[in-house]
Order: structure tokens, then sequence, then C-alpha cells
């Protein structure tokens, strides 16, 4: 069994995580890069750490279970300093940060789809000739 305890990991950090995928006869690796939201269970063999990612605005998390054989590697690729043990309240902060682009992409779309009253006095008129 791989010693992943040596690896550090802890919440706020971000992580890339491998993780073998079987299709049929085929096997791959996945990547999920994302958040450390908690890690659970401390060193023993049910340790898991739970992994948040947003995805064309949705929140996805997934809970890997630490010593699992199906994980090739964890990467630590970004190490947070943080105050808190387990960062759930990230959640809430990404929700509403998520809604203040939708409620300002929403206002610039009606300034776009509006029409400007002096485009419409410009426009040249054509004479026709009898």
């Amino acid at each position: 069994m791989e010693e992943r305890v040596a690896l550090g990991l802890r919440s706020g950090d971000t992580v890339r995580v491998w993780q073998k995928i079987k299709e049929g006869e085929k096997s791959r690796l996945q990547a999920f890069e994302g958040l450390v939201l908690a890690r659970k269970h401390g060193d023993e063999p049910g340790a898991t750490f739970t992994v948040r990612k947003v995805i064309d605005g949705v929140g996805v998390e997934r809970i890997f279970p630490l010593y699992s054989p199906m994980i090739d590697e964890i990467e630590v690729i970004k190490r947070s300093k943080v105050h808190r043990s387990k960062l759930y309240f990230v959640r809430e902060k990404a929700a509403k940060e998520i809604k203040r682009q939708m409620r300002h992409t929403r206002f610039v779309e009606k300034l776009a789809a509006a029409p400007k009253p002096e485009a419409a006095a410009e426009t040249p008129k054509t004479e026709e000739k009898k």
C-alpha cells in the first residue's frame, strides 16, 4: 500500500486526483482537479477526503477514499493557508458569486437587446426614381 499520509493532504489544498476508470476491457486514468474541502477519519484505513470543483457554473463534489487502489496518484497543485479544518462554507460563497455574475450577465444582455432610438433615425431613406 502506498504511503499517502506523508503527502500531507490538508483542507484548502488544490489537488489533482488521478483515478483509474475501467471501461469494458480497457482501463484509463481520469483526473479530477479541485479544492479539498475536508479530510475525515485521520490516517485510518477508512480515511476520506472531499474535493470540489465548478464545471460550467455547477459545483461538483466527490468523496475519495484516501487508500483506495483505484486512486493512482494525488498531486498537490497549490497549498492555501486556511483557518478551518472543514471548508463547507465555500459552497455558499461560490453560490453567491455565481448568482451575482448571473444577475450582471442578465442586465448586460437586456442593455444589448434594447434597440437604440438614434440608430432608427439615422437609417438613410432611398428615393425611387420613376
